[in-house]
């Protein structure tokens, strides 16, 4: 019986490549523990594929595990980037700080409910985002009038806010 005969010893190959194989792909990714795992999913892939068993099953497993490193250094480059682009996460608020927020919010819908509908509308509607024009298609209005209608509905907010609640607090 020839060695092409022979079954495939996939321990044997495994120890006797698995830190070659390892130290390969941590070259590349420069994360050793990381490079641990490639390595096993490299063998994991050798093993499902029974015809690179054999002879060149060395050339097939370090191909693979090169191949394997350079999508991980792609993967790392996307992660990082779409990493970079997001806004961190914000602070969680104290439960003093959630308290007060529940209550100025609670003051706030209590002066929108106390103000005219379409002046309340307004309101609401710019803090939502909508641009001057959006405003204006939204409620029906000219856009030239916007600003002068936006600036009496926060006016009618000021007022009756300080009429209930006095001075905010950030402006004393």
């Amino acid at each position: 019986m020839t060695t092409a005969d022979a079954p495939f010893d996939f321990e044997t190959f495994f120890h006797a490549n698995y830190g070659r194989t390892a130290r390969a792909i941590a070259r590349v990714i420069r994360d050793p523990a990381r490079a641990e795992e490639l390595t096993v999913e490299a063998f994991w892939k050798l093993w499902r594929h029974p015809r690179a068993h054999g002879e060149k099953a060395s050339g097939w497993l370090y191909r693979a595990a090169v191949r394997m490193a350079l999508n991980e250094l792609r993967r790392q480059k996307r992660s990082n980037l779409h990493e970079s682009l997001a806004e961190p996460p914000p602070a969680t608020p104290s439960p003093d700080q959630a308290l007060a927020a529940a209550e100025e919010q609670k003051r706030v819908r209590l002066v929108l409910a106390r103000m005219g509908a379409r002046k309340a509308e307004l309101l609401l509607l710019r803090a939502s985002g909508l641009s001057y024009d959006e405003l204006a298609s939204a409620l029906e209005v000219n856009a030239k009038s916007v600003g002068s209608l936006l600036s009496r509905a926060q006016q009618a907010f000021r007022r009756e806010y300080v009429k209930r609640y006095g001075e905010p607090e950030n402006e004393r």
